[in-house]
């Protein structure tokens, strides 16, 4: 494997870190042609690391069992290399900043990588939305919301750094998913509490009631299942597309309390629920929420290790404690190819007030979903190191995560979410629903 970056153009690169506009590609048939229907580049790369992309993980590409267990089919591969503190001088090129900082910081800890594989893939209703939305859909506010939008990728050949972002936030989830999952804070001595949830969220495509027009990207909940002195706690969110004309509303249920209140903290850099302040509200899903408190900056396009294919990590015949060890996650359980990824830079604005002064983004161009992240605090010195470990969901044509995990550089501990390998059914996903499934009145009784 070699160790080679590619970057755009400088001339781009240059306009980009600028923070200019750029003039929009229009250019229909390149995504019939040099570019998937989602935008990326649909050929591999020049050494063959990186393969073309055939289609994606169709259906039925591999068995899933009763309990909803994916089986990995990439079972039988092998690492094509380990990269580890004896040889990640000669592969730094490939690695993220975070993953350098996390071999500095752990002497034992050790990256797989192996053969490549571009196994997304989403419906054909979401790609044929997503050739309408060319030179329809524009950024709205200072690119804080969007015009003339629906559904499917608003912005399949992007050129400035805030239309990556919101192709990652408005990114197909299988329209609505219904699902149970966990997650756990990792203490330095490796003790950790697993917390329990359940979960519906509906995007706007899926709400029947929902004006076409309405400033709206999706509605969710989030109820507690358990440790004991959590459970019944109820979360909900009415989430806009432009949090600036239109604040996130949320509501919380706690039993003790036996009320709803408003909740209008569950934004930013507010700490996530039960996560001991090792995950803020707006890096649950990568990033997610307002981007009006930073300056967004494109880097470009770069090939990169990072998390992807990762079926062993959501393996049902492992548990909790398989995963999660002291310091890091089972590297055994953790898969990494070289992919190619757009870079985004976030600085702070002045003024503005956030836990992370500056945060970098990796986005897999396949997906556009954010598969890793670096967050530093307000001295320039990085902090805490996110990995998004993507996952085909085969048989709905859904690209998603199998764990969201946060590593503290710091203080040694590390925050996992979305963990599902005790979970013993299959998610739900594409139900249409209603308003009424996502009132604040229903708190109360979901709380029960």
């Amino acid at each position: 494997m070699t160790t080679t970056i590619r970057k755009l153009p400088f001339a781009f690169a240059l306009l980009a870190a600028c923070s200019l506009a750029h003039a929009a590609d229009n250019n229909l048939s390149k995504l019939d042609g040099p570019l998937t229907p989602v935008g990326a580049e649909r050929a591999g790369n020049a050494d063959g690391s990186i393969p073309a992309w055939n289609g994606g993980l169709k259906p039925g590409a591999a068995p899933i069992e009763a309990n909803g267990n994916y089986v990995n089919p990439f079972a039988d591969e092998k690492p094509l290399l380990v990269i580890n503190k004896g040889n990640a001088s000669q592969y730094k090129d490939l690695l993220t900043p975070g993953q350098q900082a996390m071999i500095t910081r752990y002497p034992e800890y050790r990256i797989n990588v192996y053969p490549t594989h571009r196994t997304a893939r989403i419906p054909q209703e979401q790609l044929d939305q997503t050739r309408k939305n060319v030179g329809k859909v524009k950024l709205a506010d200072g690119g804080n919301g969007l015009e003339n939008y629906s559904y499917g990728v608003p912005f399949p050949m992007p050129t400035e750094a805030l239309e990556v972002l919101w192709n990652h936030l408005t990114r197909y989830r299988g329209g609505a998913i219904r699902r149970d999952l966990a997650s756990a804070t990792v203490q330095e001595n490796g003790d950790f509490t697993v917390v329990d949830y359940d979960s519906l969220t509906a995007f706007r495509q899926n709400v029947k009631d929902a004006p076409k027009d309405a400033n709206l990207l999706f509605y969710t909940y989030t109820r507690t299942l358990s440790p004991a002195r959590f459970s019944g706690e109820v979360t909900l969110a009415h989430e806009p597309i432009n949090q600036v004309i239109e604040a996130r509303n949320a509501w919380q249920y706690i039993p003790g309390q036996r009320r709803v209140r408003r909740a209008p903290t569950v934004a930013y850099d507010s700490s996530a629920r039960y996560t001991f302040g090792q995950v803020v509200s707006d890096s649950l899903d990568g990033y997610n929420g307002a981007p009006d408190r930073y300056n967004w900056k494109l880097i470009g396009k770069e090939e990169r290790v990072v998390p992807y294919n990762a079926y062993k990590l959501m393996d049902k015949n492992k548990t909790y404690k398989d995963l999660l060890k002291t310091n890091f996650a089972n590297t055994d359980m953790v898969r990494y190819e070289k992919h190619r990824v757009w870079v985004l830079e976030a600085n702070l604005k002045p003024g503005q007030r956030h836990v992370y002064a500056k945060r970098r983004f990796y986005f897999d161009e396949d997906s556009w979903q954010l598969v890793a992240a670096e967050l530093y605090d307000s001295r320039g010195e990085l902090w805490r190191v996110q990995e998004n470990h993507m996952v085909q969901f085969h048989d709905v044509e859904v690209p998603y995560y199998a764990g969201e995990i946060t590593y503290d550089l710091m203080s040694g501990r590390y925050a996992a979410n979305t963990l599902t390998n005790e979970v013993n059914h299959k998610w739900t996903w594409g139900e249409v629903l209603s308003k009424a499934d996502f009132t604040p009145a229903l708190l109360k009784r979901l709380g029960k």
